[in-house]
């Protein structure tokens, strides 16, 4: 069995990172920050409250890209976050990525909202929430792709998101072993 990539995908402060990572540690997987992979005139243009343009985003969906196929070609298994907000930088990241599924985390503006006037220390800006929204092509119908929302607790979106990998079959998703919890001594 060949490696297989994990993409979380959404608008800004909809979870990707925090959501991410916390399933690559459930699922054992290689974690991938996407934000971390943005050229550095992008990170100043957004953090200008510039929208990125399909110009500026080119290298970091080649960079995104690269990574998945790093992991099918080294038969790892790894999570990734981007927004992946349109469907053509979502098949440019499926281009020769055979096992590559996307994750949409789904939650409506005014929750995204009220999570980005909580966060602090990220380039994004508020104000850009709404471009992001305006770009967004759902990909509800889209193969290997599965939508969940947002609501409830982080716990609750991994388990939805688990679950629903696991009805699909994607390779290597792993329960983690359930630990007794240690005696105390009195």
């Amino acid at each position: 069995m060949s490696g297989s990539s994990i993409v979380v995908m959404g608008v800004c402060g909809c979870g990707k990172s925090t959501i991410g990572e916390r399933l690559a540690n459930r699922l054992g997987r290689q974690f991938i920050d996407g934000d971390d992979l943005h050229p550095s005139a992008n990170i100043q243009k957004m953090a200008a409250g510039q929208p990125l343009d399909d110009t500026d985003r080119q290298p970091w969906l080649e960079s995104i890209r690269d990574v998945a196929c790093r992991f099918e070609s080294h038969n790892e298994h790894g999570v990734l976050v981007c927004s992946a907000l349109k469907k053509d930088y979502r098949d440019q990241i499926r281009k020769g990525n055979k096992q590559v599924t996307f994750v949409f985390l789904d939650g409506e503006m005014a929750l995204i909202l009220e999570r980005m006037r909580m966060r602090q220390g990220h380039f994004m800006k508020e104000n850009m929430v709404k471009s992001q929204f305006d770009t967004l092509e759902r990909p509800d119908h889209e193969p290997q792709t599965i939508v969940v929302s947002i609501q409830g607790t982080i716990e609750q979106v991994i388990e939805r998101i688990v679950t629903q990998l696991k009805q699909a079959q994607i390779p290597e998703v792993k329960t983690p072993e359930v630990k007794a919890p240690e005696e105390k001594s009195s």
